[in-house]
């Protein structure tokens, strides 16, 4: 059974920093695509950053320059780091693991204060 669990959310003032991890188990990490989605009130889950099993990343243009995904196979964890953030990154995000289907974590809710 897959099982992904997020944290490092919380509450933050405009331009701080925050790391999200995402622990996976029940799966074999290092074959599965990863991706760390959004979802603020009102609006649709977005796409934030993407790394594949093989290490290539994409990212939502909001957050370009801004936040790094990255993913550590040993201990089966993708991360993403969050800086200079903004109010409007305001969220909950969301631990996307795809292999033979798509798996969701809880989320993490992230605030960012003016």
């Amino acid at each position: 059974q897959v099982q992904l669990v997020e944290s490092g959310g919380g509450l933050v003032q405009a331009g701080g920093s925050l790391r999200l991890s995402c622990a996976a188990s029940g799966v074999i990490f290092s074959a599965a695509d990863m991706g760390w989605y959004r979802q603020a009130p009102g609006k649709q889950r977005e796409l934030v950053a993407y790394i594949t099993r093989g290490g290539n990343t994409n990212y939502a243009d909001s957050v370009k320059g801004r936040f790094t995904i990255s993913r550590d196979n040993a201990n089966n964890t993708v991360y993403l780091q969050m800086n200079n953030l903004k109010p409007e990154d305001t969220a909950v995000y969301y631990c996307n693991l795809a292999i033979l289907g798509n798996y969701w974590g809880q989320g993490t809710r992230v605030t960012v204060s003016s």
